[in-house]
């Protein structure tokens, strides 16, 4: 409670310097004088103080002076005083009590230890300048350097957690019926007050529940995504000619009846049908077919594909996919469309991949998938990456000149979707070796964390300018200096299964600082599920729709995915244990009657199955190395455990 009120409290005093600016207060936005630049010598009020995180690796300790020693993400060693009520505690997961770390600083404050210390800078009256005082310390890893979210059930219990958090939110106690559902969710879970229903955002919590069942084998989190695939099928499906588009929403009114909206009521798009929507609308979909191999998925998902291709698909020499096509005339050259009229961008091209096409080439091994798989690739290594800044180029005319004029974001970048860029190319690279996938992975891998992360307090930022300016040597915060959570969890991905396909030392470093980060600051330990964002201190950013849990741009995708990735990168290809995974094939399953188990596109040959169970008896019948389980003719709806084991 003490760290929401904080940054309540924080929060109330940037939006009240915001206002005093915005209404011209200039006095008691910037006091004493009313320009920024003429106070150019120091960042401070020479002899006020201040409150900071720092991350880092322990270097030294002296008991005596209580003065620590740690070497940040930058390199710099920075002294910390021991304040004398310091107080320290250990990681823990979603679902654990708060675990303290004892005063036993000798012992728990050793060198190579990684270590958050959250504290008050005070001015010194010596040449020292200013000294920090710790109040917090934050302890990620053991004595003996073993994360704790390395530990055998550590992802496991979390998307346990994240599961029941949603299913209490959405469905309570009862039974799960999605005619209850709600976009938006507060910061404790409670529905807010309107009817809507979103498809993309049900079809986000569908595929975690999805990934949660195969995950833990729980049967409330595989009713949950039944069901909401069923529910999706059966009121969000739309049909032209044959082919599948999805409904934006339905909104319920209280007295039961549902008005459809077509075009998308987010303010980038809307009005209009924008493909990144319609590609997360198969996310759930896709992990559920993963699971059941039931074909009247599959129809739906191919006739979406069929919808992608002949209404957002450029056919001319350019190639790629239109971002957005009016809801009318279904054209991406409607003038309707304004902003979003004949423009690419990164969500257009480089969404299939992570959201669904991945999933739907891991159920089906179809080389239909694994072309539009190669296509969107070649595309991202052949028109993303810019001459003039690290970053790569996200938005596109029709004929591929870079659009650095489009609304919020200019000439700026994501960070995250370079990261997410660097993971999904590694992932390919696995299934298509090509020179050009695996060199801009590790050209981005390389560079993002001098560009893109807080190398004092740890975490990854949200957007920044392409450009250096100023002469400043840095790329400078768009907006703000907050931290997302999905951004977090693409620099995760990148750099575990970077270090998992390359033994590169740093790339495993970058990955369990990022880990660190996530886990010590955006688990939500009183209410549940994570936050959106945090401030740059790691304290939670709780304003607006950055309080909720449920929204637009929130729902139980990104948190889950990180929860069940994370587990397969790390045991499979960093730690080499053992893996389950749980099926539910129908009868009918699968075309070819094979069950497809590989757990994400690993390197070849790094992973095998090593035992197999079908309705909890011991069964024989699998393709160790083709990771292939053959089901029995007619078996009806059955269950299916399997393990994976590295080589």
């Amino acid at each position: 409670m003490a760290r929401i009120l904080l940054s309540i409290l924080l929060t109330a005093s940037m939006l009240t310097s915001a206002i005093a600016a915005s209404t011209g207060d200039h006095n008691a936005a910037l006091t004493p004088t009313n320009s920024i630049a003429a106070k150019t010598e120091s960042s401070f009020t020479p002899g006020t103080t201040f409150s900071d995180l720092v991350a880092g690796y322990i270097t030294a300790f002296d008991h005596d002076t209580r003065t620590l020693r740690i070497r940040s993400g930058s390199g710099r060693e920075i002294s910390v005083l021991l304040g004398n009520n310091v107080y320290a505690e250990r990681v823990r997961n979603l679902g654990e009590d708060y675990k303290s770390a004892g005063t036993n600083w000798n012992e728990s404050l050793v060198p190579g230890r990684y270590i958050y210390v959250y504290g008050i800078t005070y001015p010194t009256n010596d040449s020292a300048g200013n000294r920090l005082e710790a109040k917090h310390i934050v302890l990620p890893a053991t004595t003996n350097g073993q994360y704790v979210f390395e530990g055998k059930n550590w992802w496991k219990n979390q998307i346990s957690q994240l599961a029941d958090f949603y299913l209490r939110s959405q469905f309570g106690d009862g039974e799960i019926d999605y005619r209850r559902y709600r976009t938006n969710l507060s910061l404790e879970g409670r529905k807010l007050g309107d009817g809507l229903q979103e498809a993309a955002t049900i079809s986000r919590l569908v595929y975690g529940f999805a990934t949660a069942y195969m995950l833990t084998g729980n049967d409330d989190y595989w009713k949950a995504a039944n069901k909401g695939t069923q529910y999706l099928r059966n009121n969000f499906r739309m049909e032209s000619n044959g082919e599948v588009y999805w409904l934006h929403a339905l909104d319920l009114s209280p007295n039961g009846k549902a008005e459809q909206i077509v075009g998308s009521q987010f303010s980038d798009d809307h009005g209009a049908i924008p493909l990144y929507e319609q590609i997360y609308d198969l996310a759930g979909l896709t992990q559920t077919y993963r699971i059941s191999g039931d074909p009247a998925i599959l129809d739906d998902i191919n006739r979406s594909l069929a919808f992608f291709d002949s209404k957002f698909r450029d056919k001319s020499e350019a190639g790629g996919y239109f971002s957005h096509i009016d809801p009318d005339s279904l054209s991406p050259h409607s003038a309707s469309l304004a902003d979003n009229k004949s423009k690419k961008n990164w969500n257009s091209i480089g969404d299939h991949a992570p959201a669904y096409l991945i999933n739907l080439w891991l159920a089906t091994g179809n080389k239909r998938y694994a072309e539009m798989l190669e296509d969107t690739f070649d595309t991202i290594a052949s028109r993303f990456p810019a001459d003039d800044s690290p970053f790569v180029n996200e938005r596109f005319f029709a004929d591929w000149q870079v659009d650095r004029n489009y609304k919020w974001q200019q000439d700026q970048a994501v960070v995250g979707h370079n990261l997410k860029i660097a993971w999904n190319l590694t992932r390919m690279n696995n299934l298509m070796p090509k020179p050009q996938y695996s060199d801009l992975a590790r050209t981005l891998a390389d560079v993002m964390p001098q560009v893109g992360a807080d190398l004092q307090r740890g975490g990854w930022y949200d957007v920044v300018e392409r450009s250096v300016r100023d002469g400043t040597n840095t790329h400078h915060l768009a907006f703000h200096d907050r931290k997302a959570w999905w951004q977090q969890e693409q620099a995760i991905l990148a750099y575990l299964i970077m270090a998992g396909t390359t033994d590169n030392e740093t790339y495993l470093r970058h990955a369990r600082e990022s880990l660190s980060f996530y886990n010590a600051w955006f688990l939500d330990h009183e209410d549940g599920g994570v936050y959106f964002n945090v401030l740059a201190n790691g304290l939670p950013y709780l304003n607006g729709m950055e309080r909720q849990k449920g929204s637009h741009a929130m729902s139980g995708y990104h948190a889950f995915e990180l929860a069940y990735l994370s587990n397969v990168y790390g045991k499979l290809l960093i730690r080499k244990e053992p893996l389950d995974l749980y099926f539910r094939p129908v009868d009918g399953a699968f075309s070819d009657n094979l069950l497809r188990v590989q757990p994400d596109i690993l390197p070849k040959g790094e992973v095998k199955i090593s035992e197999v169970w079908l309705d909890g008896e011991p069964y024989q019948n699998f393709d160790a190395n083709a990771l292939t389980v053959s089901l029995p003719p007619k078996h009806g709806d059955i269950r299916v455990k399997v393990r994976l084991a590295a080589r």
